[in-house]
């Protein structure tokens, strides 16, 4: 997703992250349990709530069965949220005050598993002989 799709989809998400999912289950910001208060510049953040959301709205929604939200507390929640609460995950830096962006891994530039190269044709030989 990218362009006005995306802020559409982000906007849906932080109206749900910071009206439900955060004054419900925010639990306190410990260096060993960090929360960023700039949590979408983080990716990984972003990627792993959009999924918790989408699944809150699968199992609560409208149409959903009775047991759709003890299912996303055992299923969804706490895995997501300790992920990204793990002191080395992404919010790893980030005080209750401050965010610190996350440098990413280096990755090289080749792609080791490319086809080949196409081989270059053969030089071209001596001139024909003239009769």
């Amino acid at each position: 997703m990218e362009g006005p799709a995306y802020a559409s989809t982000l906007r849906q998400l932080t109206l749900w992250a910071h009206h439900v999912l955060l004054p419900v289950y925010g639990r306190e910001v410990t260096s060993g349990a960090p929360w960023c208060p700039r949590w979408w510049e983080h990716r990984e953040a972003v990627a792993q709530l959009h999924g918790l959301w989408l699944a809150w709205g699968d199992l609560t929604g409208p149409g959903s069965r009775m047991t759709g939200p003890a299912s996303w507390h055992r299923d969804y929640l706490s895995s997501v949220m300790d992920g990204l609460r793990d002191a080395q995950g992404p919010f790893a830096g980030c005080k209750t005050d401050k965010h610190r962006p996350k440098q990413t891994p280096t990755i090289a530039a080749i792609d080791p598993f490319a086809p080949p190269p196409a081989s270059a044709p053969p030089p071209p030989g001596p001139p024909p002989a003239l009769a």
